[in-house]
């Protein structure tokens, strides 16, 4: 599988992920899916909570999901979609969408403990759009578990 056609599919599981969203506030879908070592991808929605501070974005879920199997060294790429959401709950828009500051730092944790650069593939609710990234692209001089001597 080309590195294109791997963006595609974690693009496409993040559209699917983004359905199922909880966003009764911001009303902004999140989707995203990650790939581990094996081939396997783990995806997950944005989960919003009355008390906002207490709202979880996609990425960290999916993250966190992988972490509690045990596979957060595996993490080779993630991909990220996200959009306003109609009245039906579904995420449109055409413009690809990254990951915030917040997630790209827990991204960094999942880099830093597997040992790589991780790829993140932004992506649009709809349509082709989608970019690659590398994780040092986005978040470069990152803090991580290095810092504090572990690893």
């Amino acid at each position: 599988m080309t590195d294109t056609e791997t963006g595609t599919r974690l693009i496409a599981a993040a559209r699917v992920a983004a359905r199922h969203a909880h966003a009764p506030y911001s009303r902004f879908g999140v989707g995203a899916a990650v790939l581990l070592t094996d081939g396997s991808i783990v995806t997950a929605a944005n989960f919003e909570n009355a008390s906002y501070g207490l709202s979880l974005c996609a990425e960290t879920v999916a993250l966190a999901t992988a972490s509690a199997a045990g596979r957060l060294a595996d993490v080779v790429a993630i991909g990220v979609i996200g959009g306003a959401m109609d009245a039906v709950g579904i995420a449109r828009g055409v413009a690809p969408v990254g990951p915030c500051g917040r997630c790209r730092q827990v991204i960094n944790e999942a880099a830093q403990i597997g040992k790589r650069d991780i790829v993140v593939w932004c992506g649009a609710a709809e349509g082709d759009a989608m970019t690659r990234y590398l994780l040092s692209e986005l978040l470069p001089h990152a803090f991580g578990p290095a810092d504090l001597g572990i690893g």
